[in-house]
């Protein structure tokens, strides 16, 4: 597994699409930087991280057979792989929020982007960009509520160390997406899923509020939500939020 370490870059998503225009890269090489100038959320949002105490990395990962319509079970993979490194360090009340925000309790403590590279209907590359909270102890108030490993466990925690662990883990639940275990990793997704099957006040793209409790992700990786008319109703990424 490769590694490259930079100072500063403006996105390593962006960092590792360009260097594989240049070059070929061995799977699983990773980016990891200690100032991101314009880090990136799912469409058009943003991270925002204080040098040198959170982590900041993508990797690239390659796939043989991967079908278009299994990029749901990618960002299962993926979400898992986070909570369940951060499980290990014993953070506390972790879930997944639709589509691929990691909470530790009702706070962010991890994001992530994933960028795939398509070919004949197949899922050739992804790139796995990941926004972690590691040592960061506040945050811009203009942001969704936050929180880090160290505000969860009131000690610092070696960067290093932490990266190694989150590679261990995807590396791992990428094994399972490559040998199809689709249900299995679905299953632990919806176990983790935030709000559930809990009454839930949402928001959709009028603004307009309306009640539902979440079902599940659809094929195509939307939110499912059941109505208070007992109907089921899809969302996609910008499509719903919570109120």
């Amino acid at each position: 597994m490769k590694i490259i370490k930079l100072d500063a870059i403006d996105s390593t998503n962006s960092f590792l699409k360009d260097l594989g225009r240049t070059s070929v890269l061995q799977n699983f090489t990773t980016v990891t930087t200690k100032q991101q100038l314009k880090g990136r959320g799912q469409q058009t949002g943003s991270w925002v991280s204080e040098r040198g105490k959170n982590l900041t990395f993508s990797t690239y990962v390659s796939f043989l057979a991967l079908e278009t319509n299994s990029h749901k079970y990618l960002n299962f993979a993926v979400s898992l792989a986070v909570l369940e490194a951060l499980k290990y360090l014993r953070i506390p009340n972790l879930q997944i929020k639709w589509p691929n925000d990691i909470l530790a309790g009702n706070d962010k403590i991890a994001g992530i982007l994933i960028e795939n590279t398509l070919k004949e209907q197949k899922i050739q590359a992804a790139i796995i960009g990941i926004g972690l909270n590691v040592n960061q102890e506040s945050f811009p108030v203009f942001s969704r509520k936050a929180t880090s490993i160290k505000n969860c466990l009131q000690k610092e925690t070696d960067l290093e160390d932490t990266l190694q662990l989150l590679l261990k883990h995807l590396q791992s639940k990428l094994a399972l997406l490559n040998e199809g275990q689709y249900q299995l990793l679905e299953a632990q997704f919806l176990d983790c899923l935030y709000k559930k099957n809990v009454p839930t006040t949402f928001k959709d793209r009028e603004n307009v509020l309306f009640m539902g409790m979440i079902q599940g992700v659809s094929p195509e990786g939307k939110l499912q939500i059941l109505l208070e008319d007992d109907s089921i109703q899809e969302f996609g990424i910008k499509e719903v939020s919570f109120a």
